[in-house]
């Protein structure tokens, strides 16, 4: 059985020749390789150099390259004006495969959504990763909720985070996979080690976005002098990094910027951690939350999409809302006042909930639900 999944994943080309795209997405594409012989993935090819978080391929999967689309306000104009390319990639692509796999919201889905409609007689369901309940969306980001709610078959499967019972039978509630079976593994080692001790760890994981909310992170630590906080640690890169460089020298606490890294990088974090900070204005279920969870770190995150399915306040983590630096600093001081039994309990709650975001759980409903 051959897949073809559509996406918009960022991929490059590295001096060696090889071909990486961003690390989340390529994993769980190498995953499915389990239940597809073959997978062809069309998606962007991007002229700068790979960053640390872009991965290769395993042996089953093959890319092809669409032209990249969207961004600023002019640059939108370029997905219309690329769409001929892109569709007749698609188009060819998608002859000789069983399935396809479109994962939206993207600016292409304006052109793919139609197109699968109405000029495609392959079975194929859509993977939405966005927030499913915002309200603030863009018009195209609307219009792609509205399509896929009212117009496409009934027949057709689409994923979304977050179970929403109001959402008619099609619409499946689907965890974002991020977890093999040997982290699991390595996982629960931590777990059964982990203690609060008098130096706590706090990360953040994520672009360095106002979207991502890391500007309130920063803010809610200035005012903060306590003896027990050991450090905290940013992963990711943006456009407020300097920015925050700048103003995490206020800070009375050891402040970490690492960049983009790998995952193996990321989890020796997370290993460290006894906090991940995730003060998004809008999500739909970050996949290090999972990760996070499955090393033993407490979430501190916002209430917002899905996430309190998964995280109730002060039973295995603390939900921020509203989402300002205010409320997250009394939220920073609440953790500082966890006991080391409260923390084990919180931890081995979020250790056996992490397991529905495993690939082997992920797999499994693929092939129940969506390719009976």
């Amino acid at each position: 059985m051959k897949l073809l999944v559509i996406s918009h994943t960022a991929h490059y080309i590295k001096s060696d020749g090889i071909v990486v795209g961003w690390g989340p997405t390529i994993k769980e594409i190498n995953a499915l390789t389990t239940i597809f012989d073959e997978i062809i993935h069309v998606a962007p090819l991007h002229a700068e150099p790979a960053p640390n978080s872009a991965i290769a391929y395993e042996t089953g999967v093959i890319y092809k390259p669409l032209k990249p689309s969207g961004g600023s306000f002019l640059k939108k104009l370029t997905i219309l004006l690329r769409a001929p390319f892109n569709l007749w990639q698609i188009y060819t692509y998608s002859k000789n495969v069983d399935f396809i796999q479109f994962r939206a919201p993207t600016g292409m889905g304006l052109y793919v959504l139609p197109y699968l409609k109405f000029c495609n007689r392959k079975q194929y369901w859509i993977k939405y990763a966005g927030n499913w309940v915002a309200t603030n969306l863009s018009l195209g980001n609307k219009f792609q909720k509205w399509w896929l709610q009212h117009i496409i078959s009934s027949k057709i499967k689409v994923t979304v985070n977050g179970q929403w019972p109001h959402e008619k039978q099609h619409i499946l509630a689907f965890e974002n996979p991020c977890l093999s079976e040997q982290e699991r593994i390595e996982g629960l080692k931590v777990i059964e080690k982990k203690q609060l001790g008098n130096n706590y760890q706090y990360c953040f994981v994520g672009s360095l976005t106002e979207n991502k909310g890391i500007q309130y992170l920063v803010k809610a630590f200035l005012s903060l002098d306590h003896t027990t906080i050991g450090g905290m640690h940013i992963v990711g890169d943006g456009q407020l990094k300097e920015q925050l460089e700048l103003e995490a020298k206020q800070l009375k606490i050891p402040v970490h910027f690492y960049g983009y890294l790998t995952k193996d990088e990321i989890i020796k974090i997370y290993i460290k951690c006894h906090f991940i900070m995730l003060p998004s204005q809008s999500e739909g279920f970050p996949k290090v939350i999972g990760e996070a969870m499955n090393y033993g770190c407490v979430p501190i995150v916002s209430e917002v999409s899905c996430i309190n399915q998964y995280i109730r306040n002060e039973y295995n983590g603390f939900l921020i809302n509203p989402i300002t630096a205010e409320n997250i600093k009394l939220i920073i001081a609440e953790s500082l006042e966890m006991s080391n039994d409260t923390f084990q309990s919180y931890i081995n709650i979020n250790y056996k909930i992490a397991k529905k975001f495993t690939y082997a759980y992920y797999l499994e409903r693929i092939k129940r639900e969506i390719l009976n």
